[in-house]
C-alpha cells in the first residue's frame, strides 16, 4: 500500500512492506516503487515535460510529489482490444487494435463498481477540485494528456519487444498551481504487457487475476512477472541509440545564434557540437571536418549556419549521405535577398531551411526520435504542452469576451 505524509503543498509517497492483495509477497511493494521511480524519469516531466504531481526522488522506496485534489475519474487508453472492452462490446474480437488508441473514462465509484461515463456526463457533473471547474477544456486536455502519454510508455516498451496493450491513469489538480496534472502512481497494475505481443506471456497484475487456483508455486511466477517488470523498467531509461548534432558556422560572428541551436538540443538531450568553417574560403576544410565525424559511425545531423550566401549547407549536402539543415542567421538588410541561397539548390541536393535555432534542433530530434524513445517522448511532450497552451489561451480568451 501507499503510506502519504503530509506536508504544507508536497507528500511523500512511500512503499510499505505489505499489500492489501499479496501479504505473502514483501518484495512486491520494493518492485512496485522501482517501477514507479523508473517512470517517473521515463515521463519527461518539469517545466517543458509531462505535467505530473512528482517533484523528486527521496529513496529507493519513496518520492516527493505535489499536493493534489484528485479527480474521481479514471482514465483508460487502450491500443489493443481486451478484457472488458470485449463484454461490454460483444462482437469485437480480441486482438483489435485501435488506430489512434481508444480513449474510456470510468467514474470511481465502488458502490456501483466503477461506471464509464461520458464526456458529457463528466462535464455535467460540475466537480470543482482545488477551485477549478472541470469543463470542457479541462476534459480535452486530461483526454489528449491520457493519449499522449499511452504513445510516451508505448514507444518506450518497443524497445524491450515489449507491447503495451492499454494504461489506466487518473488526474488531480495541483493545489498551489491550479493545473490539471498526472498524480496516479504508474505500476504494474496499471497497465497490460505483452512480451512479443502475446498474451500467455503476460508481465502485469492481470497475470495474477488470471490464476484458476492460488498455490505457493503460481504466486512466485505473478512475483517472477513483477521483478521481471522492474529489471525492464529501468532499462527504459537507457537507450542504445546514440546521435549528435554538428553545427558548422561560416564565422565567429554566427556564435551568438549557434548557441541558440545548442542550447535547443540540449533540451532534447542531444549532444551538440559547434566548428568554424567556411565552404567559400575553405572547402578543402569543411570537407575534412564533414570526414571526421563521419569515420567515427555515431549518427550525425549537421547544420549549416552561412550568413550572406550559403555556400556551406548545399556543399555539405553534396558530399554527406547524413542529413543536414541550413539555419542562416539573416540580417534585416539583406536578409530577403540572402535566403535564397539556401532554398534554390541545385538538383541532388536535399538540405531543408529552417530560420528558427529551435527548428533545427527540434528537425535534428525528429531525426534521431525515430530510434531513440527518450527524444521522441520530449518530442511528444512538447506537442501536448503547445496543444493545452493553446486550448487554454482559448478559454481564457473566451472568459474576458463574455
Amino acid at each position: 500500500m501507499l503510506i502519504l505524509y503530509f506536508k504544507t503543498l508536497i507528500l511523500e509517497v512511500e512503499w510499505n512492506t505489505a499489500t492489501s492483495w499479496f501479504e505473502w509477497m514483501q518484495p512486491h511493494c520494493r518492485v512496485s516503487g522501482r517501477c514507479q521511480l523508473g517512470l517517473a524519469v521515463v515521463l519527461p516531466w518539469g517545466e517543458q515535460g509531462i505535467k505530473t504531481a512528482f517533484v523528486r526522488k527521496q529513496s529507493d522506496t519513496a518520492f516527493i510529489a505535489a499536493h493534489c485534489e484528485m479527480i474521481p475519474i479514471e482514465w483508460v487508453c487502450r491500443r489493443i482490444a481486451t478484457g472488458s472492452f470485449l463484454k461490454r462490446n460483444p462482437g469485437v474480437k480480441e486482438g483489435y487494435k485501435f488506430y489512434p488508441p481508444k480513449i474510456e473514462m470510468f467514474y470511481k465509484d465502488d458502490a456501483n463498481n466503477d461506471p464509464q461515463w461520458s464526456e458529457e456526463q463528466l462535464i455535467e457533473a460540475k466537480f470543482c477540485f482545488a477551485g477549478l471547474t472541470i469543463g470542457q477544456t479541462e476534459v480535452d486536455i486530461m483526454a489528449r494528456s491520457t493519449q499522449a502519454i499511452f504513445e510516451i510508455l508505448e514507444k518506450s516498451w518497443q524497445p524491450q519487444n515489449c507491447t503495451l496493450v492499454d494504461l489506466k491513469i487518473e488526474f488531480g489538480v495541483n493545489i498551489l498551481t491550479k493545473e490539471i496534472v498526472l498524480a496516479d502512481v504508474i505500476d504494474n497494475d496499471s497497465w497490460r504487457l505483452w512480451p512479443s505481443g502475446d498474451r500467455s506471456q503476460q508481465k502485469d497484475k492481470q497475470s495474477y487475476r488470471d490464476l484458476k487456483e492460488v498455490t505457493p508455486e503460481a504466486l512466485q511466477m505473478v512475483k517472477r512477472n513483477f521483478e521481471w517488470v522492474a529489471e525492464r523498467v529501468e532499462l527504459l531509461l537507457k537507450t542504445k541509440s546514440q546521435g549528435r548534432v554538428v553545427v558548422l558556422m561560416g564565422s565567429p560572428s554566427d556564435l551568438s545564434h549557434c548557441e541558440k541551436i545548442k542550447k535547443a538540443c540540449a533540451a532534447f538531450g542531444i549532444p551538440c557540437e559547434l566548428r568554424v568553417t567556411s565552404a567559400h574560403k575553405g572547402p578543402d576544410e569543411t570537407l575534412r571536418i564533414k570526414a571526421e565525424y563521419e569515420g567515427d559511425g555515431i549518427p550525425t545531423v549537421f547544420v549549416a549556419v552561412a550568413g550572406r550566401s550559403n555556400g556551406l549547407g548545399p556543399v555539405m549536402s553534396g558530399n554527406t549521405a547524413y542529413p543536414v539543415v541550413n539555419c542562416p542567421p539573416l540580417s534585416a538588410d539583406w536578409g530577403t535577398q540572402d535566403v535564397w541561397s539556401s532554398l534554390r539548390l541545385p538538383s541532388g541536393l536535399g538540405c531543408p531551411t529552417t530560420l528558427s535555432p529551435d527548428g533545427a534542433a527540434q528537425f535534428a530530434a525528429q531525426i534521431f526520435g525515430l530510434n531513440n524513445h527518450l527524444v521522441w517522448a520530449k518530442l511528444r511532450s512538447n506537442m501536448l504542452n503547445t496543444w493545452i497552451s493553446l486550448k487554454q489561451a482559448d478559454k481564457k480568451l473566451r472568459e474576458c469576451t463574455l
